[in-house]
């Protein structure tokens, strides 16, 4: 089965109605698709685990609900997740599963319904007992080795003895759990168990430089110690060649499935004369009779073995510095994303440079400068200035109100005039000589006519017939049944009459690139 399935898409549009982005962001991780879970659901997680009005529970809960399935691959991809939540989130969610009395409950998990599910169920029921050992781990030293400071003044490096012989058994359990993987290079054969694979050589390689510094720390104590002391660092020792070797093994089969030889640390084991001399010396402590070493030969042989794990110590560190450098790498692109991304500013910017554009269409060439401002109209020094227009009519016939709607509206329509638009609610003109009655609250603005003649105006008394090129009826006479004021103006229309004023068509034709600054200056501000 490749890609998401029914079941996917439809437990992540419940979780998208129930508002639960974090469920949502577990359901796209583990989908049915044979492939490792995607870097930005990922993402996504980590970036929860670090706030802190998520709750941790609910998250590694639904994780283990998500284990709870019967496909091997949404069982397989809910530990990956919880693997790299636990090495890359917040120290929270490894607190809280170190807690828990139980943890993944699959050692008897087995998938009988997809081809590979016999294989696949092996290594789930495998790396569910490491994931469990890890969050173990935790509870008992409260320290996640993968994560401990390394180096000469590390934790390893500086805890006392009795400690150090407490905790190396820790990690002992804990590297035995994850090389019990036992992946072969043709098993590793799609992308699910490959990201686990990858997740469990990361973690082998950090916690084997704990490992490796505990020990360096237990050999310059060793000859210090007490008897029982050494005994017990003399079998650590004994374990920790061992899983040296198990590790070289597990090294092989990453270099053989693609991983980089420069991440691949050198395991080099500390001579032989060292185990001897471990030896000797706890012989003796214990009474029977040996040859020790003098404190000469002793010393040397010390020397040396430290220095050659130190030597394979600081091997394991170039993983951790080229992580390092990928992330700042990472960092640094995203900063640089953002340094490239338009801001609000830009953006209005475009705006208007848009706009301006379209007027270069809508109205003619010659009411714009040469680089695209509009101009200001020239008026006679004896000519007094006119009142700012409310609206106007341009050559094409398309009338632009001082309102974007409206303008915007006029815009479009001059490149599309088979558009029609409506106006809902009409500014009315008052005031002065402009003060006119409308009595229609819609207007149907079709494809442009043509601009209207000029037209001279006549004032006829509304009894002779017509006022303004409009057939106006006879005034009738009006009864007042209470005290009203009369219009003051006795050539006024009555209400209700349509009466237009060719003057005012005339000048506004005139002026049309005042208007249009007028129109343009308002969208902008």
């Amino acid at each position: 089965m490749s890609g998401q399935s029914i079941t996917d898409r439809i437990a992540a549009a419940q979780h998208s109605m129930t508002g639960s982005a974090i469920s949502k962001a577990v359901c796209k991780a583990t989908t049915h698709e044979v492939s490792g879970p995607k870097k930005k659901h990922l993402d996504y997680l980590i970036h929860c685990t670090n706030e802190m009005n998520v709750s941790i529970p609910q998250l590694a809960d639904t994780l283990f609900e998500r284990t709870a399935n019967s496909s091997w691959v949404v069982v397989f991809k809910a530990l990956i997740t919880s693997h790299h939540l636990m090495m890359y989130g917040n120290e929270r969610l490894i607190q809280y599963l170190a807690s828990r009395n139980t943890l993944f409950n699959l050692n008897n998990f087995l998938d009988k319904g997809a081809l590979q599910g016999y294989d696949m169920s092996t290594f789930i029921r495998r790396y569910s007992r490491y994931l469990n050992e890890k969050a173990m781990s935790y509870r008992l030293v409260a320290v996640d080795f993968t994560k401990m400071k390394r180096g000469i003044d590390g934790v390893m490096r500086s805890m006392n003895t009795e400690k150090l012989i407490k905790t190396l058994p820790i990690i002992q359990n804990q590297l035995d759990a994850l090389l019990d993987f036992q992946a072969n290079p043709n098993e590793l054969t799609n992308g699910v168990i490959n990201s686990a694979f990858m997740l469990l050589f990361k973690d082998s390689i950090r916690l084997f430089a704990a490992y490796n510094e505990g020990v360096i720390n237990l050999l310059e104590k060793y000859f210090d110690m007490k008897k029982t002391q050494c005994k017990d660092a003399l079998d650590i020792y004994k374990k920790f060649l061992y899983r040296m070797t198990k590790l070289s093994e597990f090294l092989k089969v990453a270099e053989q499935v693609g991983i980089d030889q420069g991440d691949i640390p050198d395991l080099s084991q500390a001579p032989s004369s060292l185990l001897e001399a471990l030896e000797q010396h706890l012989a003796s402590l214990e009474g029977k009779k040996t040859k020790e070493l003098n404190a000469d030969t002793r010393a040397s042989t010390l020397s040396s073995a430290v220095s050659t794990l130190s030597t394979t110590g600081m091997s394991f560190s170039r993983m951790d510095e080229k992580e390092k450098q990928q992330a700042l790498e990472e960092e640094q692109a995203r900063l640089q994303a953002l340094k490239v991304t338009p801001s609000s500013a830009d953006l209005l910017i475009k705006c208007v440079f848009f706009f301006r554009l379209h007027a270069r269409v809508c109205f003619p060439p010659s009411g714009f400068d040469a680089l695209g401002d509009l101009l200001k109209p020239t008026m006679p020094a004896h000519a007094a200035p006119l009142p700012p227009p409310q609206m106007a009519i341009h050559h094409g016939g398309k009338l632009l109100a001082n309102d974007l709607d409206s303008s915007l509206a006029n815009l479009v329509g001059s490149e599309c005039p088979d558009m029609q638009w409506n106006q809902q609610g009409e500014k009315k003109l008052t005031g002065g000589h402009n003060w006119q009655n409308k009595t229609m609250s819609t207007t149907q603005w079709g494809p442009a006519p043509m601009a209207p003649q000029p037209m001279p105006v006549q004032h006829v008394p509304p009894q002779m017939g017509q006022m303004g090129g409009v057939p106006v009826m006879a005034a009738q006479p009006m009864m007042y049944n209470q005290p009203v004021l009369r219009p003051t103006n006795p050539f006024a229309p009555m209400p209700g009459a349509q009466v237009s004023y060719p003057v005012l068509v005339h000048s506004y034709a005139q002026n049309d690139t005042f208007a249009t600054e007028k129109v343009f200056n308002s969208d902008v501000s």
